[in-house]
């Protein structure tokens, strides 16, 4: 019987493979949540309300940037990434012959 994957495993595999993806939904997340909460504030400028969203936005990329490096680390280290063939460039077998 093939096994099904869980919902925790499926979205870990799709963050994986489509890890800037993830840092750009991420942005545009942070960014969305951060004027969201900033327009809530009455007493701000709306400059101020934008150059805080962008902040936010800012360190939350930056985190997802990190933790997206972790994952490579990580997969390096224990060899996950040799067994895969790389998708994007074509595999070819050249002869070293002067």
């Amino acid at each position: 019987m093939a096994e099904s994957k869980t919902t925790m495993e499926a979205v870990r595999h799709w963050v994986v493979e489509h890890k800037l993806r993830t840092v750009g939904c991420l942005w545009l997340g942070g960014i969305t949540g951060s004027i969201a909460y900033n327009w809530s504030q009455p007493a701000m400028k709306t400059s101020v309300k934008i150059i805080h969203a962008r902040l936010h936005a800012q360190a939350l990329t930056l985190a997802a940037l990190a933790g997206a490096a972790a994952v490579e680390y990580y997969e390096h280290r224990s060899g996950a990434k040799t067994d895969r063939p790389s998708k994007y460039l074509p595999v070819q077998s050249f002869s070293h012959k002067d």
